[in-house]
């Protein structure tokens, strides 16, 4: 029989020097995932466990068993690699839903599953078909995120991450469903808890991302770049061994609310945890549950948590210690990793019990050393305190633009490190993968100490998906259409050229919406204040001042969205968000200090005011002499902003018409004398089939 060691292969690269060489190393990539998979289901001696719930915020295991395989059908379809289906009921259900669920928002729907038989069969037929998609794709090297290659990679890596999950929900079955294995023997090793301490690491500036060029496949979230300085701290040489944790668990810790954030308390209150999930108390011992057998609590193998109870003992520890414990952020825990050269495929053996070169299971913490760190990578996962979110750089691959997107939500924490039976991508040095923080994995944890009780970690940047923002962000920082030249871009080139003359010290960009006028004026003056009645709209002008960068989706279809990205670097504006303040108000009610500017410019706003005419009247006060006020509008009035009462233009007046120029110019002509008129164009985008074309003027008023 086989050895894990002996089954195991390693993520391929991209590049080589043969095409039909590569062909054949994918070929044995995909059968011997595919195998490997089917393996770990072999453990399974009825079927009926595949239809249980040991885990109830995920799915039953007949889910999983099929899923894997539907995802190479739904996304060779996609991409246009597969003419049809081969079973739609199937391709269905077993589509989404891997996502593990919060105990709030709990699936309970009731699903007319396959039988076992039934998705074995399936497995089968794709089996051949990506077989054969291997055979007759196109392959040129290296291979890129647009080749047929990258698909099937896709799906083989997203295999083995479900070998993984998969096998944690089997952990969770009763052992009777389960049979010995001698393809999955755990480690037969197990001792004292060995006796933890800190080492001290020195700070370095660093740049997290994978490189666009790397060699390996990469998930969406790996990719960009960003530099983190991270100040100098002491790290446990050792992961948390179950020894180690059970003095917590001793000490009455998991009754003892103030170790626990909030989440934590709510989780404790429903759960009734008293212990770590795959511990139990019998007879007076504590049992650990690995995947195919029960054991004594090896006190010397990492203590299994999710990072709610991992936070709680670092608040324990550090009210033990007197000192500021806690675990480490994603730049701190690079920096660890970047002690170890060796990255999997490159490595002739895993520096540590990973890629399932050495068990089934984990294995004592003192046995995977390099410079006096014990399991830099492998044994469990490692629970970070950073929120997963997307790197600037960061792109969704068109085939698959849900897998890290709605984990941008600040409710899903990084670990790191890979775990026992994490192999392929997982086992890799720049590999990032986030759970809900209540949520079970092989996942344990290291703690840092540091200088400070601040957690260095940065909001996360997610993705507006509110339409009407949303539409905004694409209208200011998206892509242009019918050939129609941006529109706040445009608005501010155009006063430029119309007030040559106008003094460049400090601006006012009113009605700002989502900032993008605020960020060209800040290329002429001195200093830009940004207002917006609308919160909602002026926190994505902040937002990008602030972190750099801003994302939103936008519909194209129905209930089907695209996910933008936009940077100050990459609009050509880094270096001058300290020109610029954002701040809300009313523009009929502005507050005194908003005052002395050079340039008053409100685009698209005087059809948008309760009372314009006030407005009118008020804004020479807040000009410098000779400056300028530049309006903006299509003079789309209507009764939703503005009572008809109060509308300057678009009516009758003595039975003649009256225009909004009209109205302008009667409000205007005895403080302002107009130096220029310009009609400027502008598109907005509703959907990818859907727009609206419209014709603002642009009127220029200097102050008498």
């Amino acid at each position: 029989m086989e050895t894990l060691t002996e089954v195991v292969s390693k993520t391929p690269l991209l590049t080589g020097r043969s095409a039909e060489q590569k062909r054949e190393e994918i070929r044995h990539y995909f059968h011997q995932t595919y195998t490997l998979y089917e393996s770990l289901f072999d453990c399974i001696n009825s079927d009926e466990a595949y239809y249980l719930r040991p885990e109830p915020l995920r799915h039953p295991l007949i889910f999983y068993f099929g899923h894997t395989a539907v995802f190479f059908i739904n996304k060779l379809l996609l991409g246009k690699f597969q003419d049809g289906r081969l079973n739609e009921r199937l391709e269905s259900m077993f589509a989404i839903g891997v996502d593990e669920m919060s105990w709030d928002d709990l699936n309970s729907a009731h699903y007319d599953w396959p039988t076992v038989a039934e998705t074995r069969a399936y497995r089968a037929r794709v089996r051949e078909v990506v077989d054969r998609l291997i055979s007759e794709m196109p392959l040129a090297l290296p291979i890129t995120q647009d080749s047929p290659a990258w698909i099937v990679l896709m799906g083989i890596e997203h295999e083995r991450i479900h070998l993984e999950t998969s096998s944690v929900i089997m952990r969770m079955l009763p052992l009777s469903y389960l049979n010995a294995h001698p393809l999955w023997a755990a480690c037969a090793e197990s001792g004292p808890a060995p006796q933890n301490s800190l080492l001290p690491v020195a700070g370095e500036t660093m740049t997290l991302g994978k490189p666009a060029a790397a060699a390996t496949y990469g998930w969406d979230n790996e990719y960009g770049q960003k530099t983190v300085a991270v100040p100098s701290f002491k790290v446990a040489k050792h992961l948390v061994s179950n020894g180690e944790f059970l003095a917590f668990v001793n000490a009455g810790g998991y009754g003892e609310p103030r170790f626990w954030t909030e989440e934590g308390r709510r989780w404790l209150s429903y759960t009734g945890a008293e212990m770590p999930r795959f511990w139990s108390h019998r007879n007076g011992e504590y049992v650990q549950r690995n995947l195919l057998q029960e054991m004594p609590l090896p006190l010397d193998w990492p203590v299994e948590v999710n990072y709610l109870e991992a936070k709680a003992f670092c608040n324990w520890k550090a009210e033990q210690s007197g000192s500021h414990i806690r675990l480490p952020t994603e730049a701190e825990w690079t920096l660890l990793r970047n002690r170890l050269d060796a990255d999997q495929p490159d490595w002739e053996t895993a520096p540590g019990n990973i890629n399932l070169e050495h068990f089934a299971s984990s294995c004592p913490v003192n046995r995977f050393e390099h410079e006096g760190l014990f399991d830099v990578v492998g044994n469990v996962w490692q629970w970070t305190e950073t929120p997963i979110d997307g790197f600037p750089g960061f792109d969704v691959h068109p085939l698959y633009d849900d897998f890290s997107t709605p984990t941008f939500d600040g409710r899903h924490n990084l670990f790191k490190g890979g775990s026992w039976i994490s192999t392929g991508n997982e086992a890799t040095r720049y590999s990032r993968y986030a759970f809900r923080r209540h949520f079970f994995q092989h996942a344990g944890f290291r703690y840092i100490e540091s200088d400070s009780a601040e957690v260095p970690v940065e909001p996360v940047n997610t993705y507006e998906t509110d339409a009407l923002v949303a539409q905004y962000l694409e209208f200011h920082y998206g892509d242009h259409y019918f050939n129609v030249p941006n529109y706040p871009v445009a608005c501010v080139q155009a006063l430029m050229a119309l007030a040559p003359n106008l003094n460049r010290g400090r601006a006012l960009d009113l009605g700002c919406s989502v900032g993008r006028a605020s960020f060209e004026l800040a290329r002429h003056f001195a200093q830009v204040d940004g207002i917006d009645f609308s919160a909602r709209f002026i926190q994505h002008g902040f937002q990008l001042k602030e972190s750099g960068q801003t994302r939103f989706a936008i519909p194209t279809e129905g209930e089907l969205v695209e996910f933008k990205e936009t940077s100050l670097e990459e609009l050509g504006y880094a270096g001058l968000a300290d020109r610029i303040d954002f701040v809300q108000g009313d523009a009929c009610n502005l507050k005194p200090r908003f005052t002395g500017y050079d340039l008053v410019f409100c685009g698209n706003l005087i059809d948008r005011l309760y009372d314009p005419a006030l407005f009118l009247s008020q804004v020479h006060e807040r000009l410098n002499a000779g400056g300028y006020l530049v309006l903006t509008s299509p003079y789309t009035w209507l009764e939703d902003y503005t009572p008809k009462a109060k509308w300057l233009g678009g009516i009758k007046v003595n039975g003649e018409n009256f225009t909004t120029l009209d109205g302008l110019k009667a409000a205007l002509m005895e403080r302002f004398e107009l130096v220029g008129q310009q009609d400027i164009p502008f598109v907005i985008r509703e959907t990818r089939r859907k727009f609206q074309h419209t014709l603002a003027e642009m009127t220029v008023w200097r102050l008498k």
